[in-house]
């Protein structure tokens, strides 16, 4: 199958599927209550006729409302793609056509829902610039399908024909189960609130206090968000290189592939938290151009968990022509016990700052979108500011605090004209190109 000739539509069964989603949420909210009854023991489930009849007369019409919906919206919508456009159409009755030029996406992302899976469907869901308006996604093609146009997207964002194969990949990393659960428990917060709730059930039973147990439930779920909730996100995390970019893969119930184009990732950070330093692990955090709101948070981690020289080797790979970890840093004169520290080479501005949990902040000059100089009224008494270099919206943001302002002012100075320079040689927006 090649999108570049015809129309396309979305495979049939997401008709029945949005039919069946319909009927589900009817069934929740109206439904099940249309088959209850009042009693002398309270609410009971009443199967009598009367109560089956009155039961059919108001959903057999949603049901068809909820089967012409399903197919009114796979009918309405087709895609192709021309030239160096991803055309998507909608509407019957009002037609919108919207035209997507490969070279402007940001990303590439094939993502499975679980009751996807069952019926052997996908999404493709392309992020391009623009925040919450800036998403394409096409709900769902064949397993096959996605993946097929996936990879003639790439290929025809990186100046090569539609039909050329999938680019080959290299396995970069893999984060193995057992030390995804280890990392999770061994947080600071999640420990105090395993402690929290162990002496709430304790004090709990030993009192024979029920209403301090019911002060527990809030713990334990905290404790399920923060430990089960990443488990099952990032379970069977694999990362891999090829020449367009990044290849992500992970999830347990929704699994996803994220595509990360070489030059869409803006800023870096390399988390350390203070129990994971006797392992020598760190997390790897980005913000990439495309993503906003909910789909940035859900797709601002390059690595959840792996040894720190991984994450400088991974962050090498991001940034080409720089060596991270050799970035000489120089520590604030302001703050003589303080870890943080900034440090810059022609391609990256590098920031180091916590104690608890240390974080390492890099940005290319060429990403860099403003250079700014701070200094709050206390920061003004002690004679010292803090540069920013700022990068789009995202989970990082790189500062130099607290520098001696004379010393703010020479950083603030050279970060800009490098970053004039570093934009002045970026060259077009396209994704590099790769051999056919």
């Amino acid at each position: 199958m090649r999108f570049g000739e015809g129309m396309h539509r979305l495979h049939w069964a997401t008709a029945p599927l949005r039919s069946f989603t319909i009927l589900v949420i009817y069934f929740v909210l109206i439904g099940f209550s249309l088959l209850l009854s009042p009693s002398d023991t309270g609410v009971t489930l009443d199967l009598t006729p009367a109560v089956l009849v009155r039961f059919m007369i108001v959903t057999v019409p949603v049901a068809v409302v909820a089967m012409l919906t399903g197919l009114w919206v796979w009918w309405a919508l087709r895609f192709w793609v021309g030239g160096d456009d991803l055309i998507v159409e909608t509407g019957i009755v009002r037609k919108r056509k919207r035209q997507v030029p490969v070279s402007r996406i940001q990303a590439i992302d094939v993502v499975r829902p679980l009751i996807t899976r069952v019926f052997g469907l996908a999404e493709v869901r392309v992020e391009m610039a623009g925040g919450d308006q800036g998403e394409v996604a096409l709900r769902y093609l064949g397993k096959f399908a996605a993946h097929q146009l996936r990879a003639e997207l790439l290929a025809r964002a990186a100046g090569l024909p539609g039909h050329t194969p999938e680019a080959p990949e290299r396995p970069f990393w893999r984060v193995e189960f057992g030390s995804l659960l280890v990392a999770q428990i061994l947080r600071v917060p999640v420990i105090g609130t395993g402690l929290l709730f162990l002496a709430l059930i304790v004090g709990g039973i030993d009192y024979g206090e029920p209403g301090v147990l019911g002060a527990a439930v809030p713990a334990l779920l905290g404790l399920l968000r923060a430990v089960v909730a990443p488990l099952i996100m990032y379970a069977g995390f694999s990362a891999a290189t090829s020449p367009d970019g990044l290849r992500l893969r992970y999830g347990l119930l929704e699994t996803r592939m994220q595509t990360v184009p070489p030059g869409r990732v803006q800023a870096v950070r390399i988390v350390e938290p203070l129990l994971w330093r006797p392992f020598g692990w760190a997390r790897v955090e980005v913000t990439v151009a495309g993503y906003a709101g909910e789909r940035q948070a859900l797709s601002s981690v390059l690595l959840p968990v792996a040894p720190r020289q991984v994450a400088l080797h991974l962050t090498d790979l991001v940034f080409p022509g720089t060596r991270v970890g050799a970035v000489p840093l120089l520590r604030a004169s302001s703050r003589r016990f303080s870890r943080a520290a900034a440090g810059t080479d022609d391609v990256v501005f590098v920031t180091r700052r916590g104690f608890v949990c240390r974080s390492l902040d890099v940005i290319a000059h060429a990403r860099a979108q403003s250079v700014r100089l701070t200094a709050g009224p206390v920061q003004r008494l002690l004679g010292v500011g803090t540069v920013h270099v700022d990068a789009p919206p995202g989970p990082v943001q790189v500062a130099a605090v607290d520098r001696e302002l004379a010393e703010a002012r020479a950083i603030l100075d050279s970060t800009a004209g490098r970053a004039r320079a570093a934009r002045a040689g970026a060259g077009s927006g396209r994704w590099p190109r790769r051999p056919a």
